[in-house]
């Protein structure tokens, strides 16, 4: 059974940094217009999440949502989440050590979703 959400290990150490500077992390994937969907990144509980937003995997001890549409979309996806170094305008926290979380994906294999596929499903939108 895989993870829906994997941090590679520079986005491990990132996110381990952060935890440090301000205690237990959130992720929201954005569905924005202009960056298309980013990871952003909050203190938790500072980000609101939405009546359509679900609980979709859990990162580095952090809860990683998304929104119900893309989680239909991204169903038999694994998301892989990574870091870029460089200057950024984001309100995500990562943004203030010259770095942003991005993402990249990979389908499940035949064999994988033979085997059960997530260790968890996706829980329904958040009420």
């Amino acid at each position: 059974m895989l993870p829906r959400v994997v941090a590679t290990p520079d986005a491990a150490s990132l996110i381990l940094k952060l935890q440090e500077q301000y205690g237990p992390l959130s992720f929201h994937l954005s569905s924005g217009c202009c960056d298309g969907s980013v990871p952003m990144c909050f203190p938790q509980g500072e980000f609101r999440t939405g009546t359509s937003d679900v609980l979709w995997a859990e990162v580095e001890r952090a809860p990683f949502y998304i929104s119900a549409a893309q989680s239909e979309y991204l169903a038999h996806t694994q998301l892989i989440l990574d870091v870029q170094l460089g200057e950024f305008d984001s309100f995500s926290l990562e943004t203030r050590e010259g770095a942003r979380f991005t993402t990249r994906s990979r389908y499940l294999t035949a064999l994988e979703e033979a085997d059960g596929g997530w260790t968890s499903a996706p829980e329904s939108p958040l009420r």
